[in-house]
Formats: C-alpha cells, sequence, structure tokens
C-alpha cells in the first residue's frame, strides 16, 4: 500500500491552543479589530460565542475585550436571571461600530482567527506530498479492475514516487483523464489546514469546502476537556489529501492570488489550497491561455518548489509549492512547449490505444454494465469494424457504443440487445461515418477528405 513517513511532533497543527495573545503570533491590534469586526456582523455575543467564533481561548479573548472597552468601542450588556457571567454579552459602541465599518472596508474577512505564514509554511513542510512512497502494490491495489497498460501504470506508480510533475498525453478517449483523476485514491493519510492565513497584515481565507474533504472520523472527534492540551482550533485536521482537477476553464488570472475590491475578500489560488497533495490540469492545450503562457506560469514552482503570490497592496510574499502537478493533453509535449519546459516534467507519459486483449475486457465490462451477455461473435464484429475504419481501439469506445444499445433499448421498450444490427446503428450515431462495411476510401471520397477523422 501507499505509505506516508509520520509528521514530525513540531509540526504546528499539533501544538496546544495558544493560551495568551502572544502564543498566536498575530498582532494584539489586529486580533482586537477582528473581534469588533465579528460584533459588527453578528451583534451580541456572549464570551463562549466568541470564542467558538474565532477558535480562540477565553483566555486570549479577555484581554481583548478588556482593550475594547477601555477604548470604549465596546460596552457589556447582562441577558438573562442567572446573575453570573454566562449572562453577560458585548456589543459595539457607536464610535466600535464606526471602527468596525472601517476595518471591513479594508477587509471583510470576519471568521476564525489566522494563523501566521511561517506556521502554515511549517504545517506544509511537516506532510509534504514528497514524503509519500506508492509501491507497485498500492497501484495494483488502486487500479484493481481498471483495464490499463501495465507499462503506463508503473510509469505512473514511479512518477508519483518523484515528487515532480507528470505529462500523460494520448488520443481523445484513451482514458488519460480517468487515470489521472485515479490518481487522488494513491494519497494517503490525513493533513491539516488552517481556516485562513495573515500575510503583511492582509487576511486570506483558505479552507475550501469542496477542495478540502475531512474524513468522518475527524468530524466525530470530541473536543479535548483538559484545556492545558486542547488542541488548537485555527487549524482544521483529519482533512483528506487534496485532488484538485482543472479543466478548460483555467485562466491565469486564476492562478494567482485574487482580491474582490466589491466583497473585499481574498480568494486563494487552487494549487495553494492543493499543497500536500496533486493537482490535474486537464485537457491542456484547450484553455483559454496558451500553453506557452500556462506552462511559463509553473516553471519556477515546479523547479523551485515554490511560488510567488501578491496581495492587492503590492507586497509579494513566498508559499510552498509542495503539489504533484499532472497534466493530461491530447497532444505530445513537443508540440505545446519548449525544452527548458519540457526537462521540468519528471515524467512524460503516453496513453496509448488498448490491445486487443484489453479492448476485449473493456467490452466485457461495457456489456456487464448495461445488463448484455458478451457475444464473442458480435465483438469480433466490432473489431473488424475498427480494422476496415482505421479507427484505434480507445478505452472510451465500448462504453460510449453499449450506452448508445442502453439506449435505444429503452426507447423500444426491451432489454438491450448485442448484434450485429444494434452495433451498425451504435457505431453511425457515435462515428456519423456512414454504414459499417463500407470501404474506408469510399468514405473518403465522399466526405471530400484525404484522411480519415474519428471522433
Amino acid at each position: 500500500m501507499s505509505q506516508v513517513l509520520p509528521a514530525p511532533a513540531s509540526a504546528p497543527a499539533d501544538a496546544r491552543a495558544p493560551r495568551t495573545v502572544d502564543e498566536t503570533g498575530l498582532p494584539f491590534l489586529f486580533l482586537a479589530e477582528l473581534l469588533g469586526k465579528v460584533l459588527a456582523q453578528r451583534g451580541q455575543l456572549r464570551l463562549a460565542e466568541l470564542a467558538a467564533h474565532t477558535k480562540l481561548n477565553v483566555s486570549v479573548i479577555d484581554p481583548l475585550i478588556a482593550f475594547l472597552r477601555s477604548e470604549k468601542l465596546c460596552e457589556v450588556a447582562r441577558i438573562g436571571n442567572s446573575g453570573t457571567d454566562a449572562d453577560l454579552c458585548y456589543i459595539l459602541t457607536e464610535a466600535g461600530r464606526a471602527r468596525a465599518h472601517a476595518a471591513l472596508g479594508r477587509n471583510a474577512y470576519a471568521g476564525p482567527a489566522p494563523v501566521t505564514l511561517a506556521a502554515y509554511v511549517a504545517q506544509v513542510k511537516a506532510h509534504s506530498v514528497a514524503n509519500m512512497q506508492v509501491t507497485r502494490g498500492a497501484m495494483a491495489a488502486t487500479f484493481d479492475g481498471v483495464v490499463v497498460n501495465p507499462v503506463v501504470l508503473d510509469q505512473i506508480g514511479a512518477g508519483m514516487n518523484s515528487g515532480r510533475a507528470l505529462f500523460l498525453h494520448g488520443a481523445a478517449g484513451s482514458g488519460k483523464t480517468y487515470l489521472a483523476e485515479r490518481l487522488r485514491d494513491l494519497l494517503v493519510g490525513t493533513i491539516a489546514v488552517p481556516h485562513a492565513l495573515m500575510v503583511d497584515g492582509e487576511v486570506i481565507p483558505f479552507f475550501d469546502n469542496v477542495q478540502h474533504c475531512v474524513t468522518e472520523a475527524a468530524v466525530m472527534e470530541a473536543p479535548s476537556l483538559d484545556r492545558g492540551s486542547a488542541p488548537d482550533m485555527r487549524w482544521i485536521r483529519g482533512v483528506r489529501r487534496p485532488a484538485a482537477l482543472a479543466g478548460g476553464e483555467l485562466t491565469l488570472d486564476m492562478l494567482d492570488l485574487r482580491f474582490d475590491p466589491h466583497t473585499r475578500l481574498y480568494q486563494a489560488p487552487p494549487h495553494l489550497k492543493s499543497n500536500n497533495g496533486i493537482f490535474i490540469i486537464d485537457d491542456l492545450g484547450r484553455q483559454r491561455c496558451t500553453p506557452e503562457a500556462l506552462m511559463n506560469r509553473w516553471i519556477v514552482p515546479m523547479d523551485r518548489n515554490v511560488d510567488y503570490l501578491t496581495l492587492h497592496t503590492g507586497h509579494t510574499f513566498q508559499v510552498p509549492f509542495d503539489v504533484i502537478i499532472v497534466f493530461s493533453s491530447n497532444f505530445v509535449p513537443q508540440r505545446l512547449s519548449d525544452g527548458a519546459f519540457l526537462r521540468r516534467l519528471g515524467y512524460k507519459i503516453e496513453v496509448p490505444a488498448a490491445s486487443t486483449d484489453e479492448y476485449a475486457r473493456l467490452f466485457r465490462q461495457a456489456c456487464e454494465s448495461v445488463g448484455v451477455a458478451f457475444d464473442a461473435a458480435s465483438f469480433d464484429y466490432l473489431l473488424a469494424c475498427h480494422r476496415e475504419r482505421g479507427v484505434p481501439l480507445l478505452a472510451c469506445y465500448p462504453r460510449d457504443l453499449m450506452r448508445q444499445l442502453r439506449d435505444l433499448a429503452r426507447y423500444e421498450d426491451r432489454a438491450p440487445e448485442l448484434s450485429r444490427r444494434t452495433l451498425d446503428w451504435a457505431w453511425d450515431n457515435y462515428f456519423a461515418a456512414g454504414a459499417p462495411g463500407r470501404p474506408a476510401s469510399q468514405e473518403r471520397r465522399e466526405r471530400g477528405t484525404t484522411e480519415y477523422e474519428h471522433a
């Protein structure tokens, strides 16, 4: 199975929760301002509610509240009849609301307290994806039941151990995207990610409910009753190693830190959120920017394992680039970039068309998926169609053709049927190339082309 070395005991997320403002690593005035923004957005709150919202201990919040009260920015209101401090709520004064709205105008973040950039860098290093080992047994288990060329499987497995970028290329429909997406199952172990980062006085929201999946065990874990050993709640633990996928929608500006002037909030780029995991760029060459521009954006990160981002204030800072990049493209690597970039691609792996035996296994699986018994004669007829038209045996064809048979059966209100007639019908719909059996040369003359163009 895949293995990962244990994280050092000094990983920031493993440390106990800070009990003083100094232990948070954050400026006192920043935290006081954060409390003001929280109170401005949520109204009156009890001390325990403030602690739960900001993920800070009460012992950290007490001096901050005392400061706000001394500056006449916050006042106490009593709600309830218990006669204890549990009845005390905190609300902003008019001056406090003005100060909070000014702060929200600069940066509207009012969520859990962030962690420092230095703490985040140390945490990423502690759980580096480079420490993960992928064995042949792990590959066999992950791709069990998947029809794939064993040579390709070995290349991908070795490439996952390199910590460098992988470039999967081959004809459309050869199964590149499916193989790339399956790599996420090789990622073992969990990581910790912060709710937010603080960089040069600015807060960048980090945790993403879509990209960061928390394990059920972590969700059900009961908080520690011992305040002296309680973990720092600014970190979310038990997060599966991320595996992000971007396709033709990817643009260069998506790879930079973005600040929305209307919401006054930052959005971290997907590769930053993918640290300690993999980032798959599918259909390279189909993006709205040129492949050269996209690849040039990755040269420094892929070579030095660091990236540089810029705040809207103009401050540039360095972040870790601990992510395995997987490119998938219909084009050969040499067509997309120059030698300077190609040498930074650790593995350039061609995903070829299936062999006859592999195609037969794929066809059997496709038959089973639609509830049709495999028929050797029909399969031989399908192979003859491929040979006569020069259509390669791509992995997607059996599934797509059998789905056509399933659709026809539903339309005719009967069970799916595998025969020459139904295969002819599916082939004509899928390839739009005329009746099976027609010589390829005749089809070229009728289409007015010199080369057969298949789907």
